[in-house]
């Protein structure tokens, strides 16, 4: 077994999502105070560990089926680079190393790792058989990381936030699916069975409304929130939306793997500048 696969099984590149955790920090003006950011950090890998816990018990869920996935089948365990037994191993080492942590950290924190992993894995069991309930639970997930933040350093997070949290993934979410549905053609349902349900039609057309909420949702934020001049950050956040919104609908791999975003030098730009004016505005306006 080659170090990289083991990193790979673990999918360290999807630990992005993770970083949802840092938003309470951020909105909230403490992401200079040490010690919560301190705190927020040992956070990020109780979570990181927990999703890796997760993506290893999928990853064993669907080993048949991804040893016929054009590209799930590089995956290590898919491949066989790495055993079974050494997945199985490995999960529970994560999983009682990440509700550990959690535990150390606050009660109410270590709740939502709690419930994450179990959602997580009823997803992975069935819930991601079930059309629409799939993208809602994916939802869920991204509200749980970050509301989880807040009960670390003990603050209060926008109700506004919440909901748009959950409108930027049903907006990825869906994203990925109207990709795979192009990627894979005629034989999606084989590799992933929801795909039976969803069509090109009724993703684009959800696609629409998930924008639409998300934008929707941001310009209230900004409004709502006592940082009133997050509405000159609109620009940036719209650029954004517009860029992936354009990348999901001309096949792009991003749509498929949101973390190849980075590659994506307008993307990558927008998010940048949307982050810095954030920052400017709450830190030093």
């Amino acid at each position: 077994m080659k170090l990289l696969d083991f990193f790979r099984v673990l999918r360290i590149h999807q630990w992005y999502k993770n970083l949802l955790v840092f938003l309470p920090l951020l909105f909230s003006h403490n992401l200079f105070g040490i010690n919560n950011l301190v705190l927020t950090v040992v956070g990020f890998f109780s979570l990181c560990l927990i999703s890796s816990t997760n993506y290893l018990i999928n990853d064993i869920i669907d080993l048949k089926r991804d040893r016929f996935h054009p590209e799930r089948r590089f995956r290590p365990l898919a491949s066989g680079r790495i055993k079974i037994w050494f997945a199985g191993m490995l999960a529970g080492i994560c999983l009682l190393l990440g509700l550990f942590s959690a535990f150390i950290l606050d009660n109410n924190f270590f709740y939502c790792v709690a419930f994450l992993f179990l959602l997580s894995s009823a997803y992975s069991l069935f819930l991601k058989k079930e059309a629409f309930v799939d993208v809602l639970v994916i939802g869920i997930n991204f509200v749980i990381r970050a509301s989880s933040g807040a009960y670390i350093i003990d603050v209060k997070i926008s109700p506004w936030l919440i909901v748009g949290i959950f409108f930027l993934s049903l907006f990825l979410s869906i994203g990925k699916r109207h990709a795979d549905l192009v990627f894979l053609g005629n034989k999606a349902s084989k590799y992933k069975e929801v795909l039976k349900v969803y069509s090109k039609e009724n993703t684009t057309a959800l696609m629409i409304i998930s924008t639409s909420l998300l934008t929707i949702t941001y310009t209230f934020y900004s409004f709502s929130s006592e940082y009133s001049h997050l509405i000159f950050t609109l620009p940036f956040a719209l650029y954004v939306i517009f860029r992936y919104f354009t990348l999901v609908f001309t096949g792009s791999e991003v749509a498929r793997h949101p973390e190849k975003g980075i590659k994506d030098i307008r993307l990558l730009a927008g998010a940048l500048l949307w982050l810095v004016s954030t920052l400017l505005i709450i830190y030093f306006i």
